[in-house]
């Protein structure tokens, strides 16, 4: 079966599990889910287009629209709300069905599908961040339900769960710190049935890299800046046509919106070590001059962004560890050694428990820091308990869905080794992916 029928498949099946749904019980939100599921099927496999579009200026409306902070019910409620629990089990179809097949070939071409593309677009992840004010779904706060739907993603597999959801992240940026000319001007290219390839760009290649302290500088000539520096592990930087990256402006970290024919900007390759599917790559600016008015947010938004981000990859870590523990799970019940299945060994029974605590803990803790960014709260201590969590158990439960396959942890014939790769970027890597 191929992978275009596999997508449309999926929706059909999608859309019927989902149609006793309260939230569907709305005629014009059932219509729209329809749409979003349905639009694959007649688009197919369409090109990517060339990069070097060219963005109309407009002006926007007098004020930017952002989502709307979530209610404070007053309640530790974990239920996913209806929009929620949607956009979750869509998700959940698309990484079973079209992520999970794809990942071993996309791991080692380095490329994601253009039929994995198309299905993302189809299932309308690229508006999970974007206000419905704005031609996108999001009702209130966005980082809860992205990072439910990051998890479901990374469960079918990191790679491309990043490589599908760059687009996204630049939306969700321009939607919380855009201003309405920057929104009219560059959101309608991001929230499109087919949209454009975009890119966030935080990370640096240099030692110690301090993501409150971009090298790359801005600075100001008239009304325009001039930007020199390097930003690395770029998430399909080669089809990119619009980037966020980080700069120092005026002693302060910001936001940049840069397009991709901007004279002084040229891509390198940089293959990495897990997260293949992505396409990483560098960006080099070489006294890239940008309009002034392309500063995105403040230098708080600059900090909120990374906190967005760490929250993403624990999302993303969450999911590949519930991969890695769906798969150890049953291969220890039912591998036998000396007689028995290898789980009545404690040391691997133990194994695989500690797992189990662990992953509890890191989505405790990542649910915990994006609740407190929907309600506008201080969430600085929250995400860095996430991140924290991220950095030591995800690459170690890697290590350990190796360890327990054995022989079988080695090879490329399972999806272990590939799990490992990209765990042990998810505590290390920058940006990328926002929340």
């Amino acid at each position: 079966m191929s992978v275009s029928t596999q997508i449309q498949r999926s929706a059909v099946r999608a859309l019927g599990r989902l149609g006793g749904h309260p939230f569907l019980a709305d005629k014009r939100r059932r219509a729209q889910f329809g749409r979003w599921l349905g639009s694959g099927a007649h688009r197919g496999v369409e090109a990517q287009q060339a990069v070097g579009r060219a963005f109309a200026k407009r002006t926007g409306s007098v004020r930017p629209v952002r989502p709307h902070p979530t209610e404070d019910h007053g309640v530790f409620d974990l239920t996913p709300t209806d929009d929620q629990a949607m956009l979750r089990d869509a998700a959940k179809e698309l990484a079973t069905d079209v992520l999970r097949p794809a990942a071993s070939a996309a791991d080692s071409a380095r490329r994601i599908p253009p039929e994995v593309a198309s299905a993302g677009a189809a299932m309308g992840l690229h508006l999970v961040g974007v206000p419905t004010t704005l031609d996108g779904i999001a009702e209130s706060g966005t980082a809860v339900t992205a990072a439910l739907v990051l998890e479901e993603l990374a469960h079918g597999d990191l790679g491309l769960a990043v490589a599908l959801m760059g687009t996204a992240s630049v939306a969700t940026a321009l939607s919380l710190y855009g201003t309405p000319a920057q929104q009219a001007t560059y959101l309608p290219h991001l929230t499109a049935e087919q949209p454009m390839v975009a890119a966030l760009a935080t990370q640096e290649p240099q030692p110690l890299f301090d993501a409150t302290t971009p090298r790359t500088n801005a600075t100001r000539e008239g009304d325009e800046l001039v930007v020199t520096g390097t930003k690395a592990l770029v998430a399909r930087v080669a089809e990119a046509e619009l980037f966020v990256i980080s700069v120092t402006h005026e002693e302060a970290a910001r936001l940049l919106i840069v397009e991709a024919n901007t004279p002084g900007l040229t891509i390198e390759d940089e293959p990495a070590m897990g997260v293949r599917a992505a396409a990483t790559g560098r960006l080099v600016l070489t006294d890239a001059r940008v309009p002034a008015a392309n500063l995105l947010g403040s230098a708080d938004d600059h900090l909120d962004a990374l906190r967005r981000s760490r929250v993403a990859w624990s999302a993303l870590a969450v999911g590949t560890v519930r991969a890695v523990l769906d798969q150890v799970s049953g291969y220890v019940t039912e591998r036998h050694a000396f007689g028995e299945p290898v789980a009545h060994r404690q040391s691997v029974a133990f194994m695989v428990a500690n797992i189990a605590i662990d992953l509890d803990a890191m989505r405790l803790a990542t649910w915990r820091a994006a609740a407190l960014l929907d309600a506008g709260q201080d969430a600085r201590e929250a995400v860095a308990h996430a991140r924290t969590l991220t950095s030591v158990h995800a690459p170690r439960i890697g290590s350990d869905g190796v360890q327990l396959l054995g022989g079988h942890g080695f090879v490329k014939e399972f999806d272990n080794e590939r799990w490992y790769r990209d765990l042990r970027g998810a505590g290390m890597i920058e940006g990328v992916v926002l929340a």
